[in-house]
């Protein structure tokens, strides 16, 4: 019981529970997930939307539908439009199996709000078990444009069998056991983490995205000068002031550890700690930061938002929570170890289309 490993998974590849067209690649699967990849065509659609009991996205797309785009030579999603686009690959869950998505991490640190929607779906990136049909990302760019193309991957799946998060007197243990930061760990509904804004060296803290920047292609690495699209933030005295509807990329004060018997995912803390918001646009695979998988610790990178008012974020402050889940069995390949990661002992870093 718990998250699939990628052995399962590959397992549910053979038994036709996930199909393909083309069949999924090997470097799809990754420990705890499975990659999914844009299919030739995308629907510029006037709003966001859920398909709902008793109806199908593609019957749903009639109704709000503007215009029609091929992928298949490379295509612009704007900034500030939304897109849906079917996905490569289809279920067939079998019952007792439930799936959970989430954006990639290079995609939540370009502000690429990326959403798995289903036929007959009532909430966005959760799939019930015994779900059987087609898949869709729906895709609203927010700091920038982007060039996509067929077969990229800008969002991943989860597969559980029953329960798997870890209760507060669980990951307590876990972290007596094996410390999950490298300092005191705050335990409330999962493990907190907090803002860093005083530097161990210099006083950069963080980055902000510029709102006029041209096209990022999302099959460049290493390619953009970060200068052109994001203003770098300092602190001197341990604070900034968020502004409304701006993005920002800083990180966590805590260096995070993943065993490589559990994963974990990114959840948002308590609206009323400000008004803010930290994106939790990520799964942390096992191995992620853990001295085990070439790793000795590793920021969790934090993608924020602010809301109504202008609002003082502090050093130190808790901004979010890492919701720890027990693996069913340990994955063949882990994060870091076994991997080509561009995240693993990470500190304040871009997303990886940016020269470092």
């Amino acid at each position: 019981m718990g998250v699939l490993a990628d052995h399962a998974i590959r397992g549910m590849l053979t038994r036709g529970e996930i199909t393909a067209q083309p069949d999924v690649i090997d470097a799809q699967v990754q420990p705890a997930s499975l990659d999914l990849r844009l299919g030739n065509r995308a629907w510029r659609v006037r709003a966001s939307f859920l398909a709902g009991e008793g109806r199908t996205v593609s019957g749903r797309l009639s109704e709000f539908e503007m215009h029609q785009i091929d992928l298949s030579q490379g295509a612009v999603l704007e900034k500030g439009c939304v897109y849906v686009v079917p996905l490569m690959e289809s279920l067939a869950l079998p019952e007792g199996i439930q799936a959970v998505a989430n954006a990639k991490s290079s995609t939540g640190r370009l502000d690429l709000l990326t959403r798995l929607i289903t036929d007959e779906g009532t909430e966005f990136d959760r799939i019930a078990p015994g779900y059987t049909g087609p898949l869709y990302a729906e895709i609203c760019p927010r700091s920038f444009s982007v060039l996509v193309r067929p077969g990229m991957r800008l969002n991943q799946i989860r597969f559980r069998a029953g329960q798997a998060v870890l209760s507060d007197e669980a990951l307590e243990n876990l972290h007596m056991q094996s410390p999950l930061v490298d300092g005191p760990a705050v335990i409330d509904q999962g493990l907190g983490f907090s803002v860093d804004l005083k530097p161990a060296e210099g006083d950069l803290v963080g980055y902000r995205a510029k709102p006029h920047t041209g096209v990022i292609d999302l099959d460049n690495i290493g390619y953009y000068d970060p200068a052109e699209y994001w203003e770098p933030i300092y602190a001197k005295d341990g604070q900034i002031i968020l502004d409304p509807g701006a993005f920002y990329i800083l990180v966590s004060r805590e260096a995070v550890h993943i065993p490589p018997d559990y994963a974990a995912e990114m959840a948002p803390y308590l609206a009323m700690v400000g008004e803010f918001r930290v994106h939790y646009a990520g799964f942390f695979d096992p191995g992620f930061g853990n001295a085990d998988a070439g790793g000795a610790g590793a920021r969790g990178v934090l993608e924020v938002r602010c809301h109504e008012a202008p609002f003082v974020l502090e050093h130190g402050q808790i901004v979010g929570r890492l919701v720890y889940e027990k693996m069913d069995s340990r994955p063949e390949r882990l994060y870091g170890a076994d991997l080509a990661s561009n995240y693993q002992g990470q500190g304040l870093k871009l997303s990886k289309h940016f020269k470092s």
